[in-house]
């Protein structure tokens, strides 16, 4: 009998290892031919397939910095990992449902990712990284262009906006 457990842990250790040191190729020999990518910030965006995930993995890998994983939990074919680092200047943190096959290659992601100022960092960098990784020039200068506004907007509220929001924040 196959023992899942002791290979799924093991599965989910390496691709720990794999981001923490931004190896691609790593990465993906953890994942299953038809993996599957849920983005944290829309429904239209999803990732089928371990040739785009490749792609995504490496424009990941290169606006986040400093991944360092410091939960997990989970057993038999389902995981939960958690890890902080920064994209650019704002810290960032991010949770990973993963949920594997049965010869223990992750067959599903889905993220979910925290400061909004991080997120929307992410999206001027990620987004046309992937773009001009796919050969689409264009909508990599529209994505970072539609992008940098919201950016703006939602780190400047945060900054500014939120703190007077706080319990006992001084009226201004």
């Amino acid at each position: 009998m196959h023992d899942i457990s002791h290979s799924a842990a093991t599965t989910v250790a390496r691709w720990r290892g794999a981001a923490e040191s931004g190896d691609v190729d790593a990465a993906v020999a953890c994942l299953s031919p038809d993996i599957v990518l849920s983005s944290p910030l829309t429904e239209q965006f999803r990732l089928e397939g371990s040739d785009q995930l490749r792609d995504f993995l490496a424009s990941a890998f290169t606006a986040i910095e400093n991944i360092r994983f410091h939960t997990e939990t989970g057993q038999g074919d389902t995981y939960a990992l958690a890890y902080r680092a920064r994209v650019g200047n704002q810290p960032f943190e991010e949770a990973q449902l993963l949920r594997l096959d049965d010869k223990s290659h992750i067959r599903e992601i889905t993220l979910f990712g925290r400061p909004m100022p991080a997120l929307t960092a992410l999206m001027t960098t990620l987004g046309p990284d992937l773009a001009r990784r796919q050969g689409r020039r264009g909508l990599a200068t529209l994505l970072r262009a539609s992008a940098t506004p919201v950016h703006a907007m939602v780190t400047f509220g945060d900054r500014t906006v939120v703190p007077r929001t706080r319990p006992g924040a001084k009226p201004t």
